[in-house]
């Protein structure tokens, strides 16, 4: 669609001939003279409303509308309560515009007597919703066809109402006109402020429906601007058309509680109709023009029911995706291409509203139809609130964005909350007002308008938890799986964010992990594991554990994405050996893709080892320069996959490098990969900021709202340690270089003040040199290294592994490594591609630090 059936879209789903003819008695009833008045002061908060979902389409065009807005500004629950206020709202006044259509249908037709019967209008109502319901299922195309033909002749007969009606009140005025005064536009003189609220919420209705162009943006032509433009003039339209047919009406009946008067009670649910054979005159062109204005009228409910449904059929489509209702409301018939249990299913609870409410008590049908601009207000006030919130990183950035994104959203936000409140807890408590009351436990009697109108808001409060279990499950098991507290790290300095996906289904499979390695090194890790929900998070916190362990082995990066390459393919095999699919399909079908980024950093030496799984880079900034780049590393397949083997690169990093690792979640806003890549870049050059700062910056700006995907963000400020944190000697494969090399460690230790330790480093030291030169040979490496432990590594040419075990009585040798493991925190081996390294921990004393 473009820019002019979006703009019918709006206009028809108002109803402006259907909304006047409702309302307009009851705004005289209420404020009298000053009804123009106030259904232009009603556009105001439209207006303000209309520029809040003008910015949240720009930034997030969903046809969810509220409901997804208000889940990416203030979670899940929040964004339940604003689609269920839509929901309401919009079933709710479907019943009354299905029986408007009906009553005026037998009028049309010359049978009035059916249409006081509630019996025929019901069951015509029925087949109208029905009717309009299968409409709505062909297509949004023939829909808004539809609607341009019947906007057109609505318009035109309004016109031509107002005119004429004007031009009598000055040519030949009947008994009941009043010429047009300035008074009529001068809002303190309505009589009190409880009736100027319930007037400007009654205005709130007629003006109620502009933002269908708003649920049909992705069938609209440049769906994140064309439906902003179509809002504003949809309003600044209805400003227009309600204020002359307003004043013109008015002028002609005047404001008599009897005859054609507008504020006469008979005619407060329907003034056009008993106006139309008045203004137009009795002859046989003013009888057509008459009966015209009539069908215009049942034209204008049915126009806009048909655009009810359109909207509320694809906020439940949205609500359906985000997993906030059953997924089969999410399905799209292959034809028509059209929600198809949305659109249905809406229509059916339309219907079987209808049948309850009329077979229960028309009074609190009538109440029910009141109480719609309660459900209305909460959901556009809402909307004003999640715009402020949802743009708030971004309002200092241009007074354009302060008063568009922040300034007019949020008056609109307060003016509808206020209207809220007060209308509920003072207008419509009252129970005089309505047509029903109810005496409710603790309360007393309560106007019926009020307990309809919140009970039916209440109730998606108590449906709140059930819809929302799911996201809540899927975060609280993520957030367990991922490391509450960043160790510090003698290697490097690090922080993290975590951004879950803001979507009904919730967080996803990304996570980050900072693994302290043997010899004071460093594991960086950050992945992602496709998709949605707990089974994504349960096979992110696999794939997490099974890292850990691989790694502790001290195995390098391409070896640790192997085995986790064939746990991945395990898991995929297992989970669908469990479904029962039938034969094995191939690996890459079957496999649930994952990328991870494995990287291990070495403060003694400055190299970083790293390996990749999937389309995933790191940016390093130079501390010096605060140039950023982005290593390309050897590509590997994701994992589960399978293709090409995995390799590790080696990088020389000066200290104080950064080095960010994140998924690609984090750059979901950016233009494009590079675009975002290079932007983070130059967030992160300033090296003076502190690490937490930097991060927080480069989430803000790359991520200024809520995100369809999780996002992950770890940053790492390298460190080398200090010359005088660790000794080390080379060594010749000569039994005699063991003595020396005891002495050499004694010396150390009493120049750390570690002599307490001594004696059982220089045992380890001594065990471990020998038994190299016994079984492989020189050279050998010896290094100490003073840090939160104190660590011993041995180096040499050989590739065999040591195994600890438990030496007979009788046997010579093999009782070495037993005494090593007992007096040590912890030992083990690790391979380098010259050789191993044999490493032991020891606990320092409680007076020393690292």
């Amino acid at each position: 669609m473009g820019l002019f059936s979006s703009v019918v879209m709006g206009l028809a789903s108002t109803g402006p001939a259907y909304s006047l003819a409702a309302t307009l008695g009851i705004l005289v009833v209420g404020v009298g003279l000053q009804a123009p008045i106030v259904t232009m002061l009603a556009f105001v908060p439209m207006l303000l409303i209309a520029y809040a979902y003008r910015e949240l389409n720009a930034s997030n065009a969903d046809c969810g509308t509220t409901f997804t807005w208000a889940t990416r500004a203030f979670g899940p629950r929040t964004g339940w309560m604003g689609g269920w206020g839509l929901i309401v709202a919009n079933v709710v006044v479907m019943v009354n515009l299905g029986e408007i259509a009906a009553a005026y249908a037998f009028r049309l037709v010359g049978r009035d007597d059916l249409a006081e019967s509630r019996l025929w209008v019901t069951v015509a109502a029925i087949v109208w919703i029905a009717l309009l319901t299968a409409i709505c299922y062909v297509g949004i195309e023939f829909s808004a066809a539809v609607q341009r033909w019947l906007l057109c002749l609505e318009v035109l007969m309004l016109f031509l109402f107002a005119v004429a009606a004007l031009v009598k009140v000055y040519v030949s005025p009947p008994p009941t006109a009043i010429h047009v005064s300035a008074s009529w536009f001068n809002p303190f003189e309505v009589p009190s402020l409880t009736a100027l609220t319930s007037g400007v919420l009654a205005g709130v209705f007629i003006y109620w429906g502009w933002d269908t162009a708003f649920s049909v943006n992705e069938e609209t032509v440049d769906s994140r601007r064309v439906p902003g433009r179509a809002a504003v003039m949809s309003t600044v339209l209805l400003l227009v058309m309600y204020g002359l047919v307003s004043t013109s009406a008015q002028a002609f009946a005047g404001v008599g509680t009897s005859g054609i008067g507008l504020g006469n009670p008979g005619n407060s649910d329907d003034v056009l109709s008993g106006l139309g054979e008045a203004v137009f005159g009795s002859s046989d062109t003013g009888l057509l023009l008459s009966r015209l204005l009539i069908l215009m009228v049942m034209i204008s409910a049915l126009a806009s029911a048909e655009t009810t449904i359109l909207p509320l059929a694809r906020t439940v489509l949205s609500m359906a995706v985000h997993k906030a209702v059953p997924a089969r409301f999410a399905r799209i018939h292959r034809r028509f291409l059209t929600p198809t249990w949305g659109t249905v299913g809406m229509g059916a609870a339309s219907i079987a509203l209808l049948v309850l409410m009329t077979s229960f008590s028309r009074n609190v049908l009538a109440d029910s139809i009141d109480s719609v601009g309660l459900a209305i207000a909460f959901q556009y006030g809402l909307t004003g609130f999640a715009c402020v919130w949802y743009h708030r990183r971004v309002l200092t950035r241009s007074v354009k964005d302060l008063v568009f994104k922040g300034v007019l959203p949020g008056l609109g936000g307060l003016i509808m909350l206020s209207l809220f409140l007060y209308a509920t807890f003072v207008v419509y408590a009252n129970p005089g007002y309505g047509t029903t009351a109810v005496d409710l436990p603790l309360i007393g009697p309560t106007g019926g308008v009020t307990v309809v109108g919140l009970g039916a808001l209440l109730i998606g409060v108590v449906l709140l938890p059930v819809v929302t279990r799911g996201h809540a499950t899927a975060l609280k098991l993520q957030r367990s799986l991922l490391p509450r507290n960043l160790p510090p790290q003698s290697a490097c300095e690090v922080t993290s964010r975590y951004l879950p996906a803001d979507n009904g289904s919730g967080v996803g499979g990304d996570w980050f992990d900072v693994i302290p390695l043997s010899g004071t090194r460093v594991g960086l890790v950050v992945g992602d594991v496709l998709g949605h929900g707990l089974r994504a998070a349960a096979t992110m916190g696999r794939l997490r554990t099974g890292l850990r362990v691989l790694a502790r082995l001290d195995l390098a990066p391409d070896e640790v994405l192997t085995r986790l390459d064939d746990l991945a393919e395990q898991t995929a095999h297992e989970r669908e050996a469990a479904h029962g699919r039938g034969p094995v399909r191939p690996r890459a079908e079957r496999a649930m893709e994952v990328t991870c980024l494995y990287a291990v950093y070495d403060p003694v030496s400055g190299h970083c080892s790293l390996a990749r799984a999937g389309d995933i880079l790191p940016v390093v900034v130079d501390p010096a320069t605060g140039a950023a780049d982005c290593p390309q590393l050897p590509p590997g397949p994701p994992l589960g996959v399978g293709g090409l083997p995995y390799q590790s690169a080696d990088l020389r990093l000066t200290p104080g490098s950064l080095i960010a690792l994140f998924t690609d979640g984090l750059l979901q806003a950016a233009a494009s990969h590079d675009a975002g890549t290079a932007l983070l870049g130059r967030l992160l050059a300033d090296r003076r900021r502190p690490l937490k700062e930097l991060c927080d910056q480069a989430v803000a700006a790359l991520l200024p709202g809520p995100v369809d995907e999780d996002a992950t963000l770890l940053l790492a400020r390298t460190r080398m340690l200090d010359r005088a944190q660790f000794a080390q000697w080379e060594l010749p494969a000569d039994p005699a270089a063991v003595a020396s090399v005891r002495t050499g460690t004694g010396k150390q230790l009493d120049d750390w003040g570690l002599d307490d330790l001594a004696f059982t480093t220089e045992l380890i030291v001594s065990e471990l040199v020998t038994n190299a030169i016994r079984y492989v040979g020189g050279p050998i490496e010896v290094r100490l290294i003073r840090d939160r432990t104190l660590i011993c590594e041995v180096c040499d040419r050989g590739h065999t592994s040591p195994n600890l075990r438990h030496a007979a009585s009788d046997d010579e040798g093999g009782r070495g490594l037993f005494i090593i493991a007992q007096m040590t925190h912890r030992w083990g081996t690790r391979y380098t591609p010259t050789g191993k390294i044999i490493w032991t921990e020891q606990t320092l004393p409680p007076s020393h630090g690292p």
